[in-house]
């Protein structure tokens, strides 16, 4: 299936069903589509069709969706773009993707008009919302580009394995590459999420991960498909996230675990009215236990932890319990929420040594994850030596290390970049953030290694704290209660803020430049 026909479908079973909550704005089904369809229109009509890509910048609104069904409507290809990135990172991915036009928020054009300036090869910018600043060269409103009548849209006509989008990664290691997901990548990977969580036509889905982002943007199509509504809050903030919930009755959600973290951490969080809530989803990055507690007894539902990569459409595991798993004790069962889980409906995960050889399920041998399945993406945009280098037989090669148990749940250790060998001991950043973020006195946690002439790298810990500042002794001391001596950070480095890609990922790279790693 086209990823186009869903909302046909959507409309033909729910037309008159609510589709879309954005502030005061309601939509239903069939005003979607009419929507769709006009800016469809308005986009051929500009010359815009078949494999051109049309680049967007945008926090989450429902202009954002429908440029997700417009541009599949007319054969394109949606290019979405981190607007948090630095200029010379969006002018890279608009000249390297080849974008042909660029949908724009009025309220980042600003930010984003010297990236334009440098572009070149750029034939239309649509604004929308309120404009901040002049018009752009080769601008237009986007209400004014929606404005016509729909006539003359030719239904399309490509294969299913025909390039959808491009997504560049959040660039944590160097400059920004893009992967090419098609429409059978999107929409095998919906129809499984939607049997994996039990999507149904009641679910309100609430987008507060980036829709630029997979963690969010695979629920365009799931949520459609079975005609729940989109609920939209422009960008993470903790109060007006839990006022939206409140407010619009949200039931399900996949939040990136900082959002989680602060979330629980909300003094005023108790007096909201979370009921509605059925599931809270977290992925994008590790999570700790005792988050995930809080997270149970403040929205009072279900938990699944999620892993998966952008390269993936994007899950490959889910920390679904097992029917057997849910009558242990609820600090046993936490144990299997918090791994990254077992494999997503239809994707073959391994977890291999470097000879191929699959790692022992005793939750101790480390491997790196392979994963094959119609959701796995078929390369990288112009990169085919990094393609054939990540892409062997079939397997994506996702360079994450991670441990089995012997219930085929999976844990992820650290990134092969971010594991630090100090004395000639490998040890997992992961693992010791994990005991970080059990201290009453850290907020947040980030560990790496450090050029050191004894240990060849001493590991640092960079912390948040949280009330009162802890000594680097106390620090110090709470990690080798939990760890190996070895493996407690030799260094304690005191910070406000702690560099993320909005995956949740740290930034690691820019700690190691920093700190002299």
């Amino acid at each position: 299936m086209l990823l186009s026909e869903i909302l046909e479908e959507a409309d033909e079973n729910h037309g008159q069903e609510q589709a879309v909550v954005c502030g005061e704005t309601r939509y239903t089904y069939s005003d979607l589509k009419n929507r769709v369809e006009r800016l469809a229109v308005g986009l051929t009509e500009r010359g815009l069709g078949s494999s051109d890509r049309i680049a967007i910048v945008h926090r989450n609104c429902h202009h954002f969706l429908e440029a997700y069904f417009a541009v599949a409507r007319i054969e394109a290809v949606l290019v979405p773009i981190n607007y948090r990135l630095s200029v010379s990172d969006i002018t890279h991915i608009l000249e390297n993707s080849g974008s042909k036009a660029i949908i724009i928020e009025g309220h980042l054009l600003e930010m984003v008009r010297p990236a334009l300036e440098q572009t070149i090869g750029l034939e239309l910018v649509v604004v929308t919302g309120e404009m901040h600043g002049s018009m752009p060269g080769k601008g237009v409103l986007y209400d004014e580009l929606i404005k016509g009548d729909v006539h003359g849209l030719p239904k399309p006509d490509i294969d299913e394995d025909v390039m959808a989008h491009l997504y560049y990664t959040s660039g944590t290691t160097g400059r920004p590459k893009g992967v090419i997901l098609t429409h059978r990548n999107n929409y095998v990977h919906a129809v499984n999420a939607i049997e994996e969580i039990q999507l149904r036509g009641e679910d309100n889905w609430l987008h507060v991960s980036p829709m630029y982002h997979l963690a969010d943007a695979w629920s365009t199509w799931a949520i459609t498909m079975v005609g729940g509504t989109h609920l939209f809050v422009p960008e993470f903030n903790a109060e007006r996230v839990l006022r939206t919930i409140e407010r619009d009755r949200a039931t399900i959600s996949n939040f990136i675990p900082v959002m989680l973290t602060r979330i629980v951490n909300q003094p005023n969080v108790g007096s909201y009215d979370l009921n509605s809530f059925r599931l809270v989803m977290s992925g994008g990055a590790p999570i700790a236990a005792k988050v995930i507690g809080k997270v149970i007894e403040i929205f009072g539902c279900d938990y699944i932890q999620t892993y998966g990569l952008t390269e993936t459409s994007p899950y490959l595991t889910m920390s679904i319990l097992k029917d057997h798993l849910k009558e242990l004790p609820f600090e046993e069962r936490l144990e299997y929420l918090a791994t990254a889980g077992r494999p997503f409906k239809d994707v073959r995960l391994k977890v291999v040594r470097k000879n191929g050889e699959e790692v022992e399920p005793d939750s101790e041998e480390v491997g790196e994850i392979v994963a094959k399945g119609e959701t796995i993406t078929p390369g990288y945009w112009e990169l085919p030596e990094e393609t054939e280098r990540r892409i062997v037989d079939g397997w994506l090669h996702t360079r994450d290390l991670a441990t089995v148990n012997p219930e085929g749940y999976v844990t992820i250790v650290d990134r092969m970049d971010d594991m630090i060998i100090t004395g000639g001991e490998n040890v997992y950043s992961i693992e010791v953030e994990n005991v970080l973020n059990g201290h009453p006195q850290v907020s947040e946690a980030a560990v790496i290694g450090l050029k050191d002439e004894i240990w060849g790298e001493r590991i640092a810990a960079i912390i948040v704290p949280k009330g009162e500042v802890p000594t680097e002794q106390e620090i110090i001391d709470h990690c080798k209660r939990e760890l190996a001596s070895f493996k407690a950070p030799k260094e304690i480095i005191l910070t406000d803020e702690i560099p993320m890609a909005t995956s949740g990922k740290i930034k690691k790279n820019l700690l190691r430049q920093k700190y002299g790693g």
